[in-house]
């Protein structure tokens, strides 16, 4: 079973709608902070809030190797698992995932800012999330090999 281009397209319709959303509360994020600035924030003493940054930085960045493999791992198990369940969810089910760990980097600015950090930091942890969102996004060719794969079993 082969599906045009344009349907292939179209099933990716709510993966996007998930992308944008969590691309619209990360800037939620980022305006609440900008809007709000020195009201949210409780002033952490700078010792902690160095070694408190210093932890999510190292998350931030071992995030994005972790979030590729645990993407490769999903998306076999897309492609593998016995179900009735169409493609289209089951990738749903996989962007979600990503944009939910991409967004989580994001709250670490966010989180860090409300700890008393600069804007700074908040930008940085926001710019990597956006990145991570980026990286990840639904992608035709994965979700076309996931239709392949299950039209395969399928037939057998």
């Amino acid at each position: 079973m082969s599906l045009s281009s344009q349907q292939l397209q179209s099933d990716l319709l709510m993966a996007g709608v998930v992308r944008g959303i969590t691309l619209i509360s990360l800037i939620a994020l980022v305006a609440i902070c900008q809007i709000y600035g020195a009201k949210i924030q409780i002033g952490m003493d700078e010792q902690s809030r160095v070694f408190i940054r210093t932890v999510l930085y190292i998350v931030a960045i071992t995030t994005f190797p972790a979030m590729k493999f645990i993407r490769h791992v999903l998306l076999r198990l897309n492609q593998t698992t016995k179900g009735n369940r169409p493609a289209k969810s089951r990738y749903l089910v996989t962007i979600i995932i990503s944009m939910l760990v991409a967004i989580s980097i994001g709250i670490y600015g966010f989180a860090m800012f409300v700890l008393g950090d600069s804007y700074n930091t908040l930008y940085i942890f926001a710019i990597l999330s956006a990145l991570a969102m980026y990286i990840y996004k639904p992608k035709v060719e994965e979700y076309q090999t996931i239709v392949e794969s299950l039209a395969q079993t399928q037939a057998h």
